[in-house]
């Protein structure tokens, strides 16, 4: 038994942030419905690379565990099979700008009153009210606007996004958040409820640090590559097989570190030993730490620093990190069979449960590869009138 068995979910987000959440909770149990458009489906399953067989590993990153049913919600008739379905969902998704979902007569209002008990996520870029709702917007735009690409990057050089679509991810995360919080308050309460969700406002609470400085110092945080504002050591050192290490550490860390490199200059001074002085003479100690551990090469060196307790870590490439011991033993990496691309591996969703079973690593579905079963089993459409809606266009 999965902690989410039982509870359904209609999703008509595409792409990222929406499909990363429905699929977090399909592997934990919940029963998600990926409605696409027929023909072309969600557009990700066009993006690049190809898995083989030719389907996208973007999609299959993102759409695990999930049945697809192509309906054509510009149709009288694919819109009120949707309703059908919302009335017969606890939770309904969806990231469409604002305004489109009640154009196809699916808003909140239109769902709420045939389902009252309804959770419904609107996930858009710049939210329901404000003068930037109707903008589009990217994963990398929203990191621009919101500051967040701004503090990304090194200090002499250009801005930069993250390694990751950290605007897309994020929000996926809460996302999720708000639907079991929406689940959650249903059953204390007894009513639904609208989720009113934004990727900028999701951006902004990413900067609660950087904002903290601002309203005390009133000052704006500059870019600074790995190392961190407030704390010295804490960076990336190049090291001399030409690896990176990554080194942080507090007071209590650092004579073990001036020990470990060799530092007795800066060990000597006991000005060094408090984090505050160790920030106001940032130059002279980075710059005495970068040609110490430029003597040394990487394994050797995070091996000797973590035995005498002090925080270190390699800076993996994506395939280092994937079959590192730890995550082998940790199960990070599973894999699904499909139907072209054969066994596939996959992240597994990285929660582990006492009481439930875990998250199962699940197939993404074909384009509307569910769609007949669907309309049969829970809809009690007849074949005739299912091919009647094939002809038409309307699955």
């Amino acid at each position: 038994m999965r902690p989410l068995e039982g509870i359904r979910i209609l999703d008509f987000s595409r792409v990222l942030a929406g499909p990363m959440a429905t699929q977090m909770l399909a592997e934990m149990g919940a029963e998600v419905t990926k409605i696409e458009r027929p023909g072309t489906g969600d557009e990700s399953r066009s993006f690049e690379p190809r898995v083989p067989g030719g389907e996208s590993a973007y999609f299959f990153a993102f759409n695990r565990a999930k049945r697809s049913l192509t309906l054509n919600l510009k149709s009288p008739k694919g819109q009120d099979l949707a309703r059908r379905l919302a009335a017969a969902s606890d939770v309904v998704v969806e990231n469409f700008l604002p305004g489109e979902m009640e154009r196809f007569g699916l808003g909140y209002d239109q769902l709420a009153n045939l389902n009252p008990g309804l959770i419904y996520v609107s996930s858009t870029g710049f939210g329901q009210t404000g003068p930037y709702r109707d903008r589009p917007g990217y994963d990398t735009v929203f990191q621009a606007l919101s500051g967040v690409m701004h503090l990304t990057g090194h200090a002499d050089g250009p801005p930069a996004k993250a390694g990751v679509p950290i605007a897309d991810l994020s929000a996926g995360l809460w996302i999720a958040i708000a639907i079991l919080s929406g689940l959650v308050g249903k059953a204390r309460h007894g009513k639904g409820c609208r989720v009113d969700l934004s990727m900028m406002d999701v951006q902004a609470s990413l900067l609660a640090l950087a904002a903290a400085r601002l309203f005390a110092l009133d000052e704006d945080v500059a870019r600074a590559g790995t190392e961190h504002p407030g704390r010295v050591p804490s960076a990336a050192f190049e090291c001399r097989d030409g690896g990176w290490l990554h080194i942080s550490g507090s007071d209590q860390h650092w004579p073990g570190l001036c020990a470990a490199l060799g530092l007795s200059d800066l060990a000597a001074d006991r000005a060094l030993d408090k984090n505050a002085e160790r920030v106001v003479q940032r130059e002279r100690v980075m710059a005495a730490m970068r040609a110490a551990i430029l003597m040394h090469d990487r394994a050797p060196l995070a091996e000797r620093l973590r035995a005498g307790g002090i925080p270190a870590g390699e800076v993996n490439t994506v395939r280092e990190i994937l079959s590192d011991p730890h995550m082998t033993a940790r199960g990070v990496v599973g894999a699904f069979e499909h139907s072209s691309a054969g066994r596939f591996p996959a992240l597994r969703t990285p929660v582990r449960f006492e009481g439930f079973d875990d998250p199962q690593i699940g197939c993404p579905p074909a384009l509307g590869a569910d769609t007949d079963r669907i309309l049969s089993e829970e809809l009690g459409l007849g074949v005739t009138e299912i091919e009647t809606l094939k002809s038409e266009g309307v699955i």
